[in-house]
Parts: C-alpha cells; structure tokens; sequence
C-alpha cells in the first residue's frame, strides 16, 4: 500500500484573517487570499466529535490550500459561506446491505442499500473502508461521498461475507 503523502498547508487562527470565502454565481466555493482566487471544496476532519472545527480546503486535484481551525477566525460573511458548504459536503449515506462488491482495473464497484435507498458506487482499489474511533466503518467514494456502516454486526451474513474481505 503507497503512503499518503501530506503537502503543507496553511493554517488560519484568530490572527490571520485575510482569507476569504465565497460562494459565486458558477456554484462553487471559492478561497481568496489577497490576488489569489481558487475553487476548492471542504473535508471535515478529524475528530468528528467537533464536526465546525478543523475544515480542510482543498483544491480541484484533491491537495490541501488550508487548514482552519477554528471557523471564528473568519469573517462573518466567509463563516457563513462554510457553514453552508460544510452542511452540503456533509451529506453521509448510512449502508444496511451489501449487494455486491465487484473490482474492475483499477475501481471496485459497491451496490449497496443505504437507509436513502439503493446506491451504486465506486472506490479506487487502494482505497479501503476506514475504522473510526467511536466504532463503525466508513468508506468514502472516488467522488468524495462518504458511506458509513455503524455496526457491521447488525448487517445480513451475506453483507458482512462481502465486507469481511475489505475490513477485518
């Protein structure tokens, strides 16, 4: 397995606020630093314990521009801004079932019913379900969605002899 390789990032406290944020006509999340305007998106960190803290803006190759800390270091508008981008990019399915898991050259494709409905989805092949802290599993997509099996006990047999192979 290739470790992840982590490139610095920026860190935004209390006493840097010249980053701005904005949500523009084209849809996106913009991060403006003085001349410097780029899209990103937002990942939550870790620990989800305190989900509005530690936010990773990240742009469009997956690479980390910033790290804030603390949403409060922002200006209203720029807090507002990230507090609706972090409710979208927040969206997590729950799985109940494994239909089946299949792996192709280079992706593995899921079918699963998630308490939203069925679902089809992909993961690169180096890519597996990840254990929490608190428990349970999750498994994020080559789209940046993220799939959570609280209680892997709790799934069918046959769902936990397909997951068994990627989560031990």
């Amino acid at each position: 397995m290739k470790p992840t390789v982590y490139a610095p990032c920026v860190e935004y406290e209390l006493a840097q606020p010249q980053l701005r944020l904005e949500h523009r006509i084209d849809g996106q999340l913009w991060a403006v630093e003085q001349d410097e305007e780029r899209t990103v998106s937002v990942r939550r960190c870790f620990p989800w314990s305190e989900p509005a803290r530690f936010v990773s803006l990240r742009d469009k190759d997956d690479k980390e521009v910033a790290l804030i800390r603390q949403p409060e270091s922002l200006d209203a508008a720029s807090r507002e801004v990230l507090e609706r981008a972090l409710v979208e990019a927040g969206f997590v399915l729950r799985i109940v079932q494994i239909y089946e898991v299949e792996e192709e050259v280079e992706i593995r494709t899921w079918k699963v019913e998630t308490m939203q409905g069925s679902r089809t989805f992909q993961t690169r092949l180096d890519d597996w379900p990840r254990e929490l802290p608190g428990g349970g599993l999750l498994i994020r997509d080559v789209a940046g969605d993220l799939y959570y099996i609280a209680d892997r006990d709790a799934l069918d047999d046959k769902s936990k002899r397909l997951l068994w192979a990627f989560a031990d």
